[in-house]
């Protein structure tokens, strides 16, 4: 296996954001969608960067994200990106995609850009039109800045019914040049990817072209994003976005490149800590779940398993309720898709073995309730039929998922 020097380790930046890469700033601004809260943000670069997306698999994708592709179809290249919480646009009909189109326009006049060098995104309630003129207004009020701050302005400008901001920044040795990545994201409902069901934004200043860095994207979406789920449920409008502006001075990376592996370690690492964040705050979450599953045939069945035992309602009632009922988990198992032999199975929540090849195990239920109150619960499952290992996350599900989605649009 693959290891990095220390001097080319992932590092976490304490304090870093989605400015910290060079060449990039943001910010965001209340413009009157919401009745206090920022809700449009931008994010810009010095220069062109190269980006790739990967977009929710809805059939009713909204027209953000139809705005979006036709952009990045043009030359591969964006330098902003514009994003507006509280109405998603989706479900509009022809309105909603010249609306989109419209908000893509004053955006590019604003900050002195081509049209297709900016990205529309939106999210919030489907089915109501955007008020234009306060988007306008908005947006040439929209004064990018490299600090903190205005970072913070960005993700609290692009959140809904999130209860915390989504963010990371982290950084690796190319080239004895330093790279930083940054990320920023909000989702908390409607959150089952296949793709993404969230919006997530990752700027690098590291150099790669648009073609090679869809191909890491697209796989590591596979094993961060799509692995986690909330609710099942599927939205209209969201997307992973990453821009990449080559600012950091080094060579353009290909899977080639010696320090291929690098870059691709520290998007797996940001996009794996913004997944694991959006699971955390779902809807009415009180406990991350973290599920890994070994010994499947391969990666995939074990992901595919992973994800089945996290997107169970009756697991997550049981988590929730602090109940180490085991049997919610390999009823879970055997609905998935993945290849299971049924007298080979372990399972263990925490620390505490509850079955071994498919024979129960004695254990203290104090014990297991005790490690249950815990923020963040890990389960594992062991197969036995195989190499392929996976990780899922989730969240429970608490009574106060059912009171945020009964009252949304109120």
């Amino acid at each position: 296996m693959y290891t990095l020097s220390h001097s080319q380790a992932i590092k976490e930046i304490a304090g870093g954001s989605i400015t910290t890469p060079n060449g990039y700033r943001a910010c965001g601004v209340h413009a009157g969608l919401r009745y206090s809260k920022k809700d449009i943000g931008v994010i810009l670069s010095d220069v062109p960067a190269d980006c790739a997306a990967v977009y929710t698999t809805s059939q009713f994708q909204a027209a953000p994200l139809k705005v979006t592709q036709q952009s990045i179809a043009e030359e591969q290249k964006l330098q902003a990106v514009v994003v507006n919480s509280a109405c998603a646009n989706a479900c509009t009909g022809e309105q909603g995609l010249r609306d989109a189109y419209q908000m893509r326009q004053w955006t590019a006049e604003h900050f002195q850009l081509q049209a297709y060098q900016v990205a529309v995104a939106s999210t919030g309630v489907i089915g109501e039109f955007l008020p234009m003129e306060k988007i306008q207004l908005g947006i040439q009020s929209l004064v990018p800045g490299k600090g903190n701050e205005q970072a913070a302005d960005f993700q609290t400008a692009i959140l809904t019914t999130d209860l915390v901001m989504k963010s990371c920044c982290y950084s690796t040795e190319i080239e004895g040049k330093t790279v930083y990545m940054g990320g920023a994201a909000k989702g908390s409902g409607m959150i089952h990817p296949n793709m993404a069901t969230m919006l997530a934004f990752v700027t690098t200043d590291a150099k790669i072209e648009s073609h090679y860095l869809q191909m890491a994207l697209k796989q590591i979406t596979n094993t961060t994003f799509n692995q986690i789920t909330v609710d099942g449920d599927t939205s209209t409008n969201d997307m992973v976005l990453v821009m990449a502006n080559g600012e950091s001075g080094t060579n353009s990376l290909t899977p080639e490149h010696a320090d291929w592996d690098h870059f691709v370690q520290l998007l797996t690492k940001c996009c794996e800590s913004l997944a694991m964040q959006i699971a955390k705050d779902g809807e009415g979450a009180t406990k991350l779940i973290e599920v890994q599953v070994n010994g499947a045939i391969n990666d995939e069945e074990a992901r595919i398993a992973a994800k089945q035992i996290v997107g169970s309602n009756l697991v997550k009632t049981a988590i929730y309720g602090e109940d180490a009922n085991w049997g919610r988990i390999i009823g879970a198992i055997g609905q998935s898709e993945a290849k299971v032999n049924p007298d080979t199975v372990d399972i263990a929540i925490g620390p505490i073995t509850m079955l071994k090849n498919s024979e129960p195990q004695s254990f203290s239920e104090e014990g297991a309730s005790a490690y249950l109150r815990n923020s963040m619960i890990q389960i594992h499952v062991d197969l036995h039929n195989g190499n392929g290992t996976g990780k899922a996350w989730g969240c429970d599900l608490s009574y106060d998922y059912v009171k945020i989605n009964a009252s949304y649009r109120t």
